[in-house]
């Protein structure tokens, strides 16, 4: 897929990937081998029929693609961006054997976009058979907004209740522009509202309203999809300088408040000239990136292990190096120092070595006594993860949670309490997109056959 020049991308945040030409997702589709057993669709968290879509496009039947899409994702130009298909969907492809495999994202990702391009205004599409069963859905990030989609479809009366402005959860506030643009988003969340999906913004679950005052207002069950928006850290000396932000807050000033169209948004973000992003997942990178379109003229992932480890997409790493980011890697910070006027201004790092595997896997770093040195860094953004945001559970003392904080669901999601499921990031900590989806459209399953006991 063509992308931005990255001397010219780096200056801007219009979208780095540029989409696949008619010709060009025709010639690809053309490439599926249409396996009777197709691998494919079993590695898809939300299982869509990808050999069948993907025959669609081949034949250049692009309306048909895109329905056959949304018969089990409700947001595909959105998975077609930001979903990992290269360790699911595409890795099970036949061809990925010998040759490349099925570019099945951008092929999503193309269907998505001539969709928006050629019938821009989405019908209402009210289901049969409504069933005047009120569902209450907490959290409108890809989770929530599956499990609505899923619902909606099944007849039910689906209601989102979304803490922000703006519903999307963390593809608004999480994903940059050049990642994921937020009109790509909006006409994703348009779709699940067109299947008479209400989104109520404003309304943070546990403060303004509570569940108990939700079961009064008429819901019959209930599905948790917060996500996880509670920063780690790294417990540090020096780290509650003023320089030093959460990626979480770095990304949200960024992307939600659009900090980068400073001061047609009067919600500006400093940004210094040497930055140092800890970790070296998609966040991390993601941070990186603005931070250089921001200002920085130097940008750092300092990362403990090497890139083999690295969790982030290759795509991504691959952006990332194009555009100048500089990589820091068998390294981590151990202290950050502060001018007169408490602003970071250096960060003690130390080098590691990487010794057993760990819980995770990846083999442990181990740090290099007497290796220590100094960076130059104005800004510091920490992206090494996020937790469960506790202000929802606290305020339902039923509701069993593990010992990192995430509620306990069974297999169908069900929690602790009847007629109460979560899924997503609040479960499983931290994941991808589509997992979180596939977690949502699990839910509405069980959510429908406990409706219907």
């Amino acid at each position: 897929m063509k992308t931005q020049d990255p001397k010219k991308r780096i200056k801007n945040f219009n979208e780095v990937a540029l989409g696949l030409t008619e010709k060009e997702a025709k010639s690809e589709a053309k490439r599926c081998l249409q396996c009777k057993k197709a691998m494919c669709i079993g590695s898809c968290p939300v299982e869509i029929d990808i050999p069948k879509f993907v025959d669609h496009i081949a034949k250049g039947e692009f309306e048909k693609a895109v329905e056959k899409i949304r018969e089990k994702n409700a947001l595909p130009a959105v998975c077609g961006r930001v979903c990992p298909q290269e360790d699911q969907c595409e890795r099970a492809c036949i061809l990925a054997k010998k040759n490349a495999s099925i570019s099945i994202g951008d092929l999503e990702r193309f269907a998505a976009d001539w969709d928006m391009a050629n019938r821009p205004k989405i019908q209402y599409r009210i289901p049969k058979g409504k069933k005047n069963i009120k569902v209450a859905i907490i959290g409108s990030g890809p989770a929530g907004m599956a499990c609505a989609g899923e619902l909606a479809r099944a007849g039910y009366d689906v209601t989102i209740f979304e803490s922000l402005h703006k519903p999307g959860g963390v593809l608004i506030y999480g994903v940059p522009e050049f990642r994921l643009p937020k009109n790509i988003v909006e006409r994703d969340i348009d779709y699940v509202k067109s299947l008479g999906v209400n989104i109520e913004v404003n309304c943070l679950v546990g403060k303004t309203k509570t569940i108990d005052e939700l079961k009064k207002d008429g819901f019959k069950a209930f599905f948790i999809g917060i996500g996880a928006g509670l920063p780690y850290f790294l417990g540090v000396e020096g780290e509650n300088l003023n320089g030093i932000y959460s990626a979480s807050e770095f990304l949200t000033r960024t992307n939600l408040m659009k900090s980068y169209l400073f001061p047609e948004y009067d919600t500006p973000i400093k940004v210094g000239k040497k930055v140092g992003v800890i970790g070296a997942g998609n966040v991390a990178m993601d941070s990186a990136r603005c931070a250089l379109r921001l200002g920085g003229e130097e940008v750092y992932i300092i990362y403990r292990r090497t890139e083999k480890e690295m969790p982030a997409r290759v795509d991504e790493i691959h952006r990332a190096k194009e555009e100048g980011i500089k990589f820091e890697l068998l390294t981590h910070a151990v202290r950050f120092f502060g001018d007169e006027n408490g602003w970071v201004k250096e960060a003690e790092v130390i080098r590691n070595q990487l010794g057993e595997p760990d819980s995770s896997g990846r083999r442990r770093p181990v740090p290099i006594k007497g290796s220590e040195f100094r960076m130059k860094l104005d800004t510091v953004v920490c992206a090494i993860g996020q937790g469960p945001n506790p202000l929802l559970p606290n305020t339902i003392p039923d509701l069993k949670l593990n010992e990192d904080g995430n509620i306990v669901v069974d297999k169908s999601g069900m929690t602790s309490m009847e007629g109460v499921l979560a899924g997503g990031d609040i479960v499983t900590g931290a994941a991808t997109v589509i997992s979180a989806m596939g977690a949502g459209k699990r839910a509405a399953a069980a959510i429908d056959k406990y409706l219907k006991r």
